[in-house]
């Protein structure tokens, strides 16, 4: 079946009719007239004189858990197609994936119901296919998945938010956009209704598709995806969070296991160890035989209490939370997707800790639980067992300030305590404000010169005053003296694969998640996540090793590192305007300054994590950009650069064009949805032997 003609191929096509019935359904009382709606809907939709329909898959794109690539007007004829287009990293396509899980056990390909992931990728790491693989064995995705490594799919259908989902009739036509998170209920109406309606009219095919799951052929290997570490400073044992077998194992440090609690599949239950039960645990504490688990996708914090042998929920309610505040007993308050834990006090005067500080990952804030009766900053007395919101607005966003509750964070993941004077601190791997989109954030240097990419754990070294930093995406350890704020690599090569080398640097690591000391300073454990291991960093003898996990169970691993392909820029979207600016005639050695002059949309802000940048190009006169600065970021709107262009001494021609595009990153007041959009300038230039007087800068305005 051939793509059919269609009146439209992007998203802004369903908008008027689906925006009608999205107010009709807030009137709505009982669910006969939401499905009434609904029918109604389609209907109309379905009688359209031509489909809204989205394209064919690019040819040549990889996919995963198929057992060849999929055509839409071929394999997915006669099914209801629902599009996640997402971005692994992404905090808000992890906290749909549950809605997608919950969607595939309600219907099936023989119900006519299929979900594609379509991957468009923020980071550049994001693209690497191996790097894909690993996510979509973490967070146990079995649906297709296709990595659309230059987002061509999301261009043509003018995508625009991360995630975003498309549902799709069986002639591949258009029929729903649902986009951020938290629509679970009508991403269920729409589904469900899509199969009546066209089930109805006999349209719907029970074909099965050729699912071919990766994990079902790997090879078995005691962790999966192990995401923190903890020390037990006291006795001689490791405390490991085996994420991706959803469980907490306490190990000797011989590397036999002494306790494995939870697993293999994904559970949330108290009780004793042999029937207690995890969803991708990442952050663990440990002190006097207590852990604390970050308990993160059942948006949990739970006690395991190793002499009882029992396990405990101390906080959360089992269900992501929205709330940004807190403040009432910690198992009746809900949280959002804690990423870490660590112990800490509430004041000097404290002889022993009394505090869990959390990274709330799911609404960018950190968290306490107390642990005993005490008091935070600007707070009145709390009772023990009160989980409250210790700093950061819940907006997603890179900000500093005086007052906690006005910080922003992006994605807290990792946390460390210096506890000592003069730090008395605590450090934040905040992971979505540590680079921008383009660049490759992977900069040794001071303060701000330094960059990072999607970084994920933080430990403190007392011994040396340092800071160590699982910089994950960059497949490095590096270290940051928060003294001269000069950060740079200590280990690995930059090169996401698995070898043990004769340095610190010629050994390589695979998205590192969490690391921790131990042994009085000497040993640096880290969680190296996509490597399936634990590795371990002498840093007195600069020497690397795997620390021994005893098999326990059979497990499923990842498969061998593929080569990264090259990162290429941005493609603009296609819904991208043109701004076609008046001549300027300039000489050769004359310098040229465009200020830009951009305004967000109302209720929005950049999003740090992806940050905002602009691109030279010239097609054609490429002899114009020789020598001059070609990209740059936007980092506040209140703030905006303004490029500069030389004209060259030597002009191969007297007409040129030059080409100015802008990209914005920005979110919601909420946080609940990412937007890319991007505007093209052109610039037509005459170049003269005249000289030319001062040139005034040219504005480059836009409203979003």
């Amino acid at each position: 079946m051939a793509a059919p003609g269609a009146r439209s191929c992007n998203l802004s096509g369903l908008l008027p009719a689906q925006t009608s019935l999205e107010y009709a359904l807030l009137d709505a009382v009982t669910q006969e007239e939401k499905d009434g709606l609904v029918y109604q809907y389609l209907q109309k939709v379905d009688g359209w004189e031509q489909d809204l329909s989205v394209p064919e898959f690019p040819e040549g794109l990889e996919w995963l858990n198929t057992e060849e690539p999929i055509s839409v007007y071929k394999d997915l004829c006669g099914k209801v197609v629902v599009l996640d287009f997402f971005t692994y990293c992404c905090i808000n396509c992890i906290h749909l994936l549950p809605d997608l899980h919950a969607l595939e056990h309600t219907y099936s390909d023989k119900d006519g119901l299929l979900i594609v992931g379509v991957h468009s990728a923020k980071f550049p790491n994001e693209k690497v296919l191996d790097n894909l693989r690993s996510a979509v064995l973490r967070y146990n995705i079995t649906h297709p998945v296709v990595n659309d490594v230059d987002a061509s799919l999301w261009q043509e259908l003018e995508v625009s938010c991360w995630p975003t989902l498309i549902i799709l009739g069986p002639r591949g036509n258009m029929l729903f956009s649902l986009i951020g998170e938290g629509h679970k209920e009508n991403l269920f109406l729409y589904t469900s209704i899509a199969l009546k309606y066209y089930k109805d009219r006999g349209q719907i095919r029970a074909n099965k598709i050729g699912i071919k799951l990766y994990k079902d052929s790997l090879p078995p290997s005691p962790l999966l995806f192990p995401g923190k570490i903890a020390v037990d400073h006291v006795s001689n044992r490791l405390v490991i969070a085996d994420t991706g077998h959803h469980r907490i194992l306490v190990v000797w440090k011989n590397g036999q296991t002494q306790h494995s609690i939870g697993g293999p599949n994904p559970g949330r239950k108290d009780g004793i160890f042999s029937e207690s039960s995890f969803n991708s645990p990442q952050g663990v504490a440990i002190m006097n035989n207590i852990i604390y688990v970050a308990d993160t996708e059942n948006h949990l914090i739970r006690k395991i209490d190793l002499e009882a042998e029992m396990v405990s929920t101390v906080a959360g309610i089992g269900i992501q939370g929205t709330d940004k505040e807190g403040g009432a007993k910690g198992d009746e308050q809900p949280i959002s997707s804690p990423w870490d834990v660590v112990f800490g006090r509430s004041g000097s005067e404290v002889q022993r800790d009394n505090i869990l500080w959390i990274a709330m990952a799911g609404t960018h804030q950190i968290w306490a639980l107390l642990l005993d009766c005490g008091r935070l900053p600007k707070k009145n007395e709390l009772k023990k067992g009160t989980c409250l919101r210790f700093a950061g607005s819940g907006n997603e966003e890179n900000r500093n300030n005086a007052y906690p509750h006005k910080a922003g964070f992006a994605q807290p993941s990792g946390l460390s305590l210096a506890a000592e004077d003069p730090w008395s601190c605590l450090f934040v791997a905040d992971s979505e404000s540590s680079t921008n989109l383009f660049a490759f954030g992977d900069v040794d240097g001071v303060g701000i010169d330094a960059r990072l990419q999607h970084p994920l754990g933080v430990t403190w070294d007392k011994k040396r005053n340092l800071l160590y930093v699982a910089d994950s995406y960059n497949h490095k350890i590096k270290v940051v003296d928060p003294k001269t704020k000069n950060c740079t690599t200590l280990a690995g090569t930059g090169n996401a694969s698995n070898i043990i080398g004769s340095s610190f640097t010629d050994s390589t690591f695979n998205e590192p998640g969490g690391l921790c000391i131990g042994e009085n300073g000497q040993l640096l454990y880290v969680a190296d996540t996509n490597n399936h291991q634990i590795k371990v960093l002498d840093l007195e003898t600069k020497t690397v090793s795997v620390f021994p996990v005893f098999r326990s169970e059979n497990a499923v691993v990842d498969g061998p590192s593929l080569a990264e392909k090259p990162k290429t820029l941005p493609k603009l979207p296609k819904s991208a305007p043109g701004i076609r600016l008046s001549p300027v005639a300039a000489s050769p050695g004359q310098t040229l300054q465009f200020k830009l002059r951009l305004d967000l949309p109302s209720g929005t802000k950049l999003t740090e994590g992806a940050s905002s940048c602009w691109f030279l190009s010239a097609e054609g006169n490429e002899w114009l950009l020789q020598g001059q600065i070609p990209s740059g970021e936007i980092e506040s709107i209140s703030n905006q650069p303004t490029i500069s262009l030389q004209i060259p001494g030597d002009c191969l021609s007297l007409e040129a064009v030059l080409s100015i595009s802008v990209f914005l990153y920005y979110c919601s007041a909420d946080s609940s949805a990412c937007m890319m959009k991007g505007v093209l300038f052109s610039q037509p230039l005459q170049i003269t032997d005249t000289q030319q007087d001062c040139i005034p800068p040219v504005e480059l305005k836009y409203i979003f």
